[in-house]
């Protein structure tokens, strides 16, 4: 019983720092040094995951090689219908871009300066990586950033990480659900954690909107799967490519 009073208060005291970090000059927004979303790529692939040892994709675990290549056979991954993405790693966004890109104009309604050659008019994505800061900014955030399997970053697609009914295994091994009916995702119990780490710094670091539901869930899976050495390991390093911490696994770093 005391261990879990213990417990409990060392998370609200944990919870406590991580605000205290994001309202500080050192772990805010403002601090973030300015990287591309292809410089942050290209820093993740030769320093975050330089290493072969921790070169493993997000979803499924199986590892990659320096050209990206898949090993689908070490991790038991299957293809559901994409087989040539699913022999790549591609740079997932854990917080999708439209949930953080939607609310801003040049999403919905475009910009001046977004007019291709040939005088047509675009908007989304194209158009804020093209003319907003902040969107600029948010798109290369490394700490929202993982390794994953093509076909699966293309079949979560800008899908919401939560819970599934059932356990339906569409991709072999890998314990990875996509309900295209009800356009939810679920990621393996051991990343969960992560993920809700992830959507938690985008909350307080952006003001990503999340619902009552959402930040009940993703609480729970942070206090269910807590911050792991890996984690600490990439999240210093992130902080010396970027120029922040994902304070809510700052507690540990």
């Amino acid at each position: 019983m005391l261990d879990h009073v213990l417990k409990h208060i060392y998370r609200l005291l944990a919870y406590l720092f991580a605000l205290t970090i994001v309202g500080s000059s050192s772990g805010s927004y403002a601090q973030q040094k300015s990287i591309s979303f292809s410089g942050a790529k290209r820093l993740l692939e030769q320093r975050v995951y330089a290493d072969a040892s921790v070169r493993h994709s997000f979803y499924c675990a199986c590892a990659f090689d320096s050209d990206k290549q898949v090993a689908p056979q070490q991790c038991g991954y299957e293809s559901r219908k994409n087989e040539k993405r699913g022999k790549r790693i591609e740079w997932e966004h854990i917080v999708p871009a439209s949930r953080f890109g939607q609310p801003l104009s040049c999403w919905r309604e475009g910009h001046d300066d977004c007019v291709s050659r040939s005088g047509r008019s675009y908007k989304g994505r194209r158009c804020c990586a093209k003319v907003n800061a902040s969107f600029q900014r948010m798109e290369a955030d490394m700490h929202n950033l993982v390794p994953a399997v093509g076909e699966l970053n293309g079949d979560r697609s800008n899908r919401p990480l939560g819970e599934v009914a059932g356990e339906q295994r569409s991709y072999g091994a890998c314990d990875f659900e996509v309900d295209f009916a009800t356009d939810v995702a679920e990621p393996r119990a051991a990343v969960r954690g992560e993920v809700a780490r992830a959507y938690l710094y985008m909350r307080a670091t952006y003001g990503l909107a999340l619902t009552d539901a959402e930040a009940a869930l993703y609480e729970s899976w942070s206090a269910a799967d807590p911050v792991s050495p890996e984690e600490l390991r990439r999240n210093r390093l992130i902080f010396e490519l970027q120029g922040n911490i994902n304070p809510f696994i700052a507690p540990g770093f």
